[in-house]
């Protein structure tokens, strides 16, 4: 699933050091779940106490939607399958984190597959259809805003729960049924916190889940618009993907996904190992941005 180097480049990591970066720990992904998992519980207890000052409330609003829509890193990661030795750990880890983000884990994990396959080239990578933000000033905004996106995932969900996969390649009609299933699945979680939040007045979906969702949100497509926006647009793992050093909390909460190009030219290595793989590869790469507004700024310009 690796997109290829150029024909030609030397070998970037010897295949001992790349076993070694491979080994999958239990006790590295838990310890990664239990403070993602953290923060979301003591922001969510802090801005839902009703008797707290709003000065104190909003930034846990901010840190509650950011722990929310960065679930998604946690889902990318145990799509992977990496974050665990266990496929099974993995695929639970990965499906409930699709629940906190509005993801689909098991419709994201094929779609994933076919962006590795066919990263960043027109017509080829699903992730190309959603849009690009560089077209215009008013695009990047919209896209920045998370709109495009809500709108995405409120279409691509509908159209899961039919089971209607058409024009969707990588989902092949001997996995339709269970990608159904699995969303149809996560709609019942959502209808069963809505009636729950409902009989009680209190709101608690709209705000301890949605409201949070949509302030998060414009952090996540923030950082993943930098991943491959403005990089070559071929089959050549070392050019069209950006690795982007950035603060180590953004890292820790992005599951070290800022390495992206490490990511994509070995997506077997697990979460804990790509900044070590960074080291090793850091003078081939093409695309290293010193952090995410740097890059911003680029395109702003």
């Amino acid at each position: 699933m690796a997109t290829r180097v150029a024909s030609g480049d030397t070998v970037l990591i010897s295949q001992q050091r790349l076993a070694e970066l491979n080994r999958r720990r239990d006790a590295a992904g838990w310890l990664q779940v239990a403070g993602h998992g953290g923060l979301i519980v003591v922001s969510a207890a802090i801005w839902l106490q009703p008797s707290w000052p709003w000065v104190l409330r909003l930034p846990t609003l901010l840190l509650l939607g950011w722990g929310l829509a960065f679930g998604f890193c946690a889902m990318h990661e145990c799509g992977h399958r990496t974050a665990f030795a266990g496929r099974a750990v993995n695929d639970a880890v990965a499906w409930w984190a699709g629940v906190l983000s509005f993801y689909n884990a098991d419709f994201y994990r094929r779609y994933h597959q076919w962006h590795h396959r066919y990263t960043n080239q027109p017509g080829l990578d699903p992730e190309l259809e959603e849009g690009h933000a560089s077209r215009s000033r008013a695009a990047y905004l919209l896209e920045l805003s998370g709109v495009s996106w809500w709108l995405g995932k409120l279409r691509s969900h509908w159209r899961g729960l039919r089971g209607d996969f058409s024009g969707c390649p990588y989902i092949p009609p001997e996995a339709a049924e269970a990608v159904r299933d699995s969303i149809r699945r996560q709609a019942l979680v959502y209808a069963v916190l809505l009636l729950v939040s409902l009989p009680a007045g209190n709101g608690l979906l709209f705000w301890g889940w949605l409201l949070p969702l949509l302030v998060g949100q414009p952090l996540l497509r923030f950082v993943l618009m930098a991943e491959h926006g403005g990089c070559a647009t071929n089959d050549d793992g070392l050019q069209n993907t950006r690795t982007t050093l950035t603060l180590a909390p953004l890292r820790w909460l992005m599951w070290n996904m800022p390495f992206h190009c490490e990511h994509h030219l070995y997506p077997s290595l697990p979460f804990h190992a790509l900044g070590a793989a960074h080291r090793l590869i850091a003078p081939r790469l093409v695309h290293v941005a010193p952090g995410y507004l740097s890059v911003h700024r680029q395109w702003w310009r």
